[in-house]
């Protein structure tokens, strides 16, 4: 038990010393066959796409034409002209709320890290949500899919870790009133042609102002924080946790739950832990694609903040800020990182 205190106040310690050092589309042609309509409030417009004109985009819903899948939910890659792709997706018919959440809020969002929802469509009793296209697909598919993280070099990695934190920063501290994500999970972080990650699916979102009791617990099995699924307690420091765990798939490579027989899994916190406390252990757990990359000291840094995102108390996990300000300093000027904490937004009341 004392040995625990120990590792855990030399999280603290580093956490604090780098958080300390840190502070030192056009649519042309397109466009005309849009209409434009004022959704949820009379602060964000956003355009209504035609059903035609999706059928069309997509060659009628092909499935050459699949970017991803998860649940009932599909993306389709969506080919208006030369000008103008972008990703379709088809949201679960029996999901109204969420489908109107995440209009309200993305309609309303301005911010390079997340994802813009360029308009929506309702065609009987489908709906469809219109984004820019993510050519990267997803941090999920990249890790995990056929690839195994071949594209994603240390330093891909740590801005990507950067882009998210940005990202929830924005969503905890500048947007009115504060966001809790609720749904945070490399499945939902979109990668561009630069690998630029952006935060998506704001289904779930909810704002602080709102009631939380009588909402459906919600979120994925391996990012839910303990307090959620314990007393149904969520905070932004919920968005923190599964930030923790998005962190350790970029770190390790392996998924947040492994199936380790037909009715046990592990999580991948309970695997890491262990390693992650221990510097000699740590670099055996990394991802064999980044083994032997990074500075010894750069990796002790991400995993302590690793660490400290993903302990089971939630007044022990930092802000989103101080992650932000611990990792920014990391990431290499000529690879996009900025020592600018927060990048200039626009935003807009989310009321």
């Amino acid at each position: 038990m004392k040995a625990q205190k120990t590792h855990y106040q030399s999280f603290i310690h580093l956490f604090i010393e780098l958080v300390e050092a840190a502070k030192g589309e056009i649519l042309n042609p397109v466009s005309a066959k849009l209409n434009y309509s004022r959704m949820i409030d009379k602060k964000s417009s956003i355009a209504i796409f035609d059903f035609q004109l999706l059928e069309a985009a997509t060659n009628r819903f092909c499935k050459s034409n699949i970017m991803g899948e998860s649940g009932s939910r599909t993306v389709y890659r969506a080919h208006f002209d030369e000008h103008f792709k972008a990703a379709v997706k088809i949201a679960d018919i029996d999901a109204d709320r969420e489908f109107e959440n995440e209009v309200s809020l993305l309609s309303k969002m301005r911010h390079q890290n997340i994802i813009k929802l360029l308009g929506y469509c309702i065609h009987g009793e489908s709906r469809f949500l219109v984004y820019e296209l993510m050519e990267n697909g997803s941090l999920e598919t990249q890790l995990h899919g056929p690839n195994r993280g071949s594209s994603l070099t240390w330093f891909l990695r740590l801005r990507i870790a950067v882009d998210v934190a940005r990202a929830l920063e924005y969503l905890h501290e500048h947007s009115n009133p504060p966001v809790v994500h609720r749904d945070l999970k490399s499945s939902n972080v979109l990668l561009d042609s630069n690998f630029n990650a952006k935060l998506s699916d704001f289904g779930l979102a909810i704002g602080s102002g709102m009631q939380h009791k009588n909402m459906k617990m919600s979120g994925t099995l391996g990012y839910v924080a303990p307090e959620y699924i314990s007393h149904g307690k969520l905070t932004d420091k919920s968005d923190v946790y599964a930030f923790g765990v998005v962190l350790l798939e970029l770190l390790t490579g392996r998924k947040p739950m492994e199936n380790m027989s037909s009715n046990e899994y592990q999580s991948l916190i309970s695997w890491a832990m262990p390693q992650l406390t221990d510097r000699s252990k740590l670099p055996s757990i990394l991802d064999p694609v980044i083994r032997n990359t990074m500075d010894l000291k750069h990796l002790y840094q991400v995993a302590a903040v690793a660490v400290l995102c993903v302990q089971p108390e939630p007044s022990y996990r930092p802000l989103i800020t101080d992650v932000l300000h611990s990792l920014i300093p990391l990431v290499h000027v000529e690879l996009g990182g900025s020592l600018r904490v927060t990048e200039p937004v626009h935003s807009e009341d989310l009321h």
